[in-house]
Parts: structure tokens; sequence; C-alpha cells
């Protein structure tokens, strides 16, 4: 029983990788506007719930730290981290605006949010893109399944076309370290 297990698991996992291959452009193009928003000097916001509000923070730390490379800090921020604002934001306005309200106090026009859901429906997730939108943000959605209500709603939907909430969180993360490996590499680098 463990060994087919263990093997089902990872022809799923392996299943679900090659599907990326086919998501080559989406993921590229994010890469390339969350690359030149920082290297404009702008800021990056990224939030999610549960297993992807620790794939937000993970991603910030890579770019205000580093990921391979040295090179300058860059300013992100995981909207999942501040346990003051997110239960005093919670208890006032209600769990559906514990990011928005971040955006609309941290994020400004040329700023981008990006968003991680597996479903693509966390309504907390989907205000925040409605108000990044309404600061000028660009937004990025790091989704699964079909996309769900955030799809249409973000300037690029990237989304992991699988229906287990792991195989999804496994191709986000190699989707964030690719991206980190571009914001190493820099914009020129992207467009050669």
């Amino acid at each position: 029983m463990g060994t087919r297990l263990f093997l089902d698991q990872i022809s799923e996992h392996i299943d679900c990788f090659q599907a990326l291959k086919l998501m080559e452009p989406e993921i590229l193009r994010a890469a390339k506007e969350l690359t030149a928003t920082l290297e404009s000097g702008n800021k990056i916001l990224i939030c999610g719930n549960g297993g992807s509000a620790a794939d937000a923070q993970h991603f910030a730390a890579e770019l205000v730290g580093r990921f391979e490379k040295e090179r300058a800090s860059y300013p992100a921020l995981a909207l999942t981290t501040d346990s003051s604002a997110l239960t005093a934001i919670g208890n006032d306005y209600g769990f559906e605006r514990v990011f928005s309200r971040q955006v609309e106090g941290l994020g400004r026009k040329g700023d981008m949010l990006i968003v991680i859901s597996t479903s693509g429906n966390s309504r907390n997730i989907h205000e925040a893109v409605r108000k990044a939108a309404s600061v000028g943000m660009q937004t990025i959605g790091l989704l699964g399944r079909d996309g769900g209500s955030i799809k249409d709603d973000v300037d690029c939907p990237v989304i992991v076309p699988n229906a287990r909430t792991a195989r999804i969180q496994e191709a986000h993360s190699f989707i964030l370290h690719f991206w980190a490996c571009c914001v190493d590499e820099g914009v020129k680098a992207l467009s050669a």
C-alpha cells in the first residue's frame, strides 16, 4: 500500500509539472512584469490563505533577502505576516477585507499585487485584487484549478490546471522560485 501510494503521488506530481511547459508564455510574462516593477523602484505586495500565505511569505523573503545571487534588496511585503493588522482588520471590517485594507494603506500606483489562491475563489483575495486595481497597481494571480472568479480580474492570470490542492501548491512553489531566479537575472536577461 505505502509503495503504491508513494508512486501514485510522484506520478501526479510529474503530470502536473509537465502541464507547466504549456504555461510558459504566461509564467514568463508575469516574470517580466514583476521584475520590471522591482527594477523601476516599485514594490510587490503578496497575499494568500493557508499554504498560500506561507508561499507569500517565502517569496517576499527571497525578494527582500536574496534567492541564489547576491543583489540589491527589493521591496516586497507579504500581507499575511502582521498578526496585529490581520486581527484588527478582521475584527473591525471582517475577514474578507484583511488584505484589501492593507493594499489600500500600503499600495501605490506602479506597485504590484501578487495573489496566490489554489481555488481562485477566495473572497478576501478577490477584494484585494479589486482594491489594487482601484489604486492603479498591476496584479498577478497565481491560481489553480480553472482560475476561479479571480482569473478575470487580474492583469496576468497564471493558472495551474489541476484539481488537487497539493499538486497546485507544489507547482506554485516552483513558479515562485522561477520568478525569484528571473529577478536575480534581471529584466534584460528575460528579453534576450
